[in-house]
């Protein structure tokens, strides 16, 4: 399988959903953290830094539940833009990206 590059707003999305895990990890150990979700620390590793900036919804909800994040929560926060204005679905290509 291909995959398309990635659009600039797709990788900044991806560094808006690493900041937020890594904000709500806070003093907790990447290693803990990773192995209670059941994914690898260099995963989390590589998503916190924004290195994969679409990661898999499984995945994403694993951390999620181990930090205590409600998936809504974690959607509306890494779909906003920099000025704090919430961005819609530019198009089917990068949501089916996004839920890859």
């Amino acid at each position: 399988m291909v995959r398309l590059p990635l659009t600039p707003e797709e990788v900044e999305r991806g560094q808006r959903l690493g900041a937020l895990l890594r904000r709500a990890r806070g003093e907790r150990s990447m290693l803990l953290t990773a192995l209670d979700a059941g994914v690898s620390p260099e995963t989390l590793r590589k998503i916190e830094s924004g290195r994969v900036a679409t990661p898999a919804f499984p995945t994403i909800a694993a951390i999620a539940d181990v930090l205590g994040l409600s998936l809504d929560a974690v959607w509306s926060e890494i779909n906003r833009s920099a000025g704090g204005v919430e961005l819609g679905r530019s198009d089917s290509a990068a949501a089916q990206r996004l839920a890859s």
